[in-house]
């Protein structure tokens, strides 16, 4: 999916050897993101390990659902290995390029991120790749086939069901062009699929079709398809079919606005607006539909509705471009419930996938923001909204743990940190979370809170040479305003750590 950035263009660039600068994002809205980062789930150095373990350095989306016996299944997308830094993010430079690949998670607590514990595998450490594609090249018909990526999946019994597209090419940023989409299923798991005999939304040549991305959702004897067309400027249509006939093309029908008709052309959009890489669940505790997506302006936004045919809300941000550039693919996890909801999100920088949650109040209205302005440091704001004491600054060279910047701090001796003050509630309880890296010899790092007089709560940190999870919970006492920092003493040698996605949220 990442080549929706005119894919072309760059790969044209890194041709010739001029330096390849992906487009610069949306404008973002001026609000902040509500969600809070809880890991990134894939890439080098991280506690999944998706490099040394699976082979898989690099990709998007993470499509989400249960297999039906409790473990979550994990389809991505256009997936490269370890080699990807060294290729110039263009992929097709011998980096081991798979169209899509799974990965398996038996992990119930998402509090502290989602380990991944297999995966579908040709050879031991490789994830393969599960649905055949071109990778440029003519498909039976004598169309062309870039790719093919996965949009949605659903278990009926032990039997997988997995959407996909066929992308015939990709075209300006944020338009590409499909073949068709297509069910595939498995009946081992994942490790095995059946891609050509399922169900076709044939694109034509005129990208006629208003299902060529899906969500899935099994509810009530049924399996409900959300469409839209390829690209990111279509809006979302409706389908239903028995959960016993997924299979089978001519028993599905399409929401007319107020009836269900075996006509794909009958479907009306449930509501206007652009939508795009959407997902859905029932939330089945908190009695309501929720539907997550990137709107126009590339926001992540959700609505909800009390049934997939009802009115549904008007969208609420969840995560800004502002904060995430070049964010895309929300997949909400199947566990989400009582709107407490987890879901992931890609970037094409780095072009990897993260886990983030956002809660909802029993109105469906996001509560419970981070409190921390500019959390990833992507606005900019050192000296303004954050301030350092000491040595500190803005690392603008991609090596955050999301999108392009991250904070550092840095001393030979003394005290140095980075804060920012903020506005509590008195009495109340509080998590704050960071994610930190740092010099080998950085042995005297500390996270925490503070009021102007004192320290509220502290944990220390060592060295650490990949991005390590902090968290700190405390009560906030009779204070009205705190100050969340991260610092270090220098040990007589440059000693340095770099900041990225902080966090502090109401337990």
């Amino acid at each position: 999916m990442k080549k929706s950035f005119s894919f072309f263009a760059l790969l044209a660039a890194a041709a010739v050897g001029a330096a390849v600068i992906p487009p610069t994002p949306a404008a973002a809205t001026s609000g902040t993101t509500p969600a809070v980062l809880v890991e990134r789930l894939t890439g080098p150095n991280l506690p999944n390990d998706t490099v040394g373990r699976f082979s898989v350095g690099a990709t998007d989306l993470g499509v989400l659902w249960n297999n039906g016996a409790g473990e979550t299944l994990a389809a991505f997308g256009d997936t490269y290995d370890g080699a990807w830094l060294s290729h110039a993010n263009d992929g097709h430079n011998g980096a081991d390029w798979r169209s899509n690949v799974l990965l398996r998670s038996t992990d119930t607590d998402l509090s502290d991120g989602m380990r991944f514990t297999s995966a579908a595998t040709d050879v031991a450490g490789h994830a393969k790749q599960i649905i055949p594609s071109q990778h440029g090249g003519t498909i039976a018909d004598g169309r062309w086939e870039e790719t093919t990526i996965p949009t949605a999946g659903v278990s009926v019994g032990t039997r997988q069901y997995l959407s996909y597209m066929s992308v015939r090419s990709w075209d300006f940023p944020g338009e590409w062009a499909t073949n068709y989409a297509r069910i595939a299923y498995s009946d081992d798991n994942g490790n095995t699929w059946d891609s050509t005999s399922g169900p076709t939304w044939d694109n034509g040549t005129t990208d006629l079709s208003g299902f060529q991305m899906h969500a899935l959702v099994r509810d009530g004897g049924y399996v409900y398809m959300f469409g839209t067309p390829s690209g990111r400027f279509g809006s979302v249509r409706l389908a239903r079919v028995p959960e016993a006939q997924v299979l089978v093309k001519s028993a599905y029908t399409y929401w007319t606005g107020s009836t269900w008709s075996t006509s794909e052309s009958a479907a009306v959009a449930l509501f206007t607006g652009q939508v795009s890489e959407m997902s859905v669940i029932h939330d089945t505790v908190a009695g309501r539909w929720v539907m997550m997506y990137a709107s126009a302006n590339e926001d992540i936004v959700l609505r909800t509705a009390s049934s997939p045919t009802a009115t549904w809300s008007a969208p609420q941000t969840v995560v800004t471009t502002a904060d995430y550039p070049w964010v895309y693919g929300p997949f909400l996890h199947p566990s989400s419930s009582g709107g407490e909801l987890y879901f992931t999100i890609s970037q094409w920088h780095p072009y990897n996938v993260y886990l983030m949650k956002v809660r909802l109040n029993a109105a469906g209205t996001v509560t419970s923001p981070n409190l921390i302005a500019d959390p990833s440091f992507e606005r900019d704001t050192i000296g303004t909204t954050w301030s350092c004491m000491g040595g500190c600054g803005l690392d603008e060279k991609t090596w955050g743990l999301t999108g392009i910047n991250n904070a550092w701090i840095a001393a030979v001796t003394g005290w140095t940190d980075i804060h920012q003050s903020v506005t509590v509630a008195p009495y109340t309880n509080y998590t704050l979370t960071a994610w930190v890296r740092t010099s080998a010899n950085s042995t005297a790092g500390y996270f925490g809170v503070r009021s102007s007089t004192a320290i509220v709560s502290e944990i220390p940190y060592g060295p650490s040479t990949g991005w390590k999870r902090l968290v700190v919970r405390f009560n906030s006492g009779s204070s009205t305003s705190l100050q969340a920092f991260a610092g270090l003493w220098g040990v007589t040698t440059d000693t340095w750590a770099q900041i990225d996605d902080v966090t502090l949220t109401k337990d």
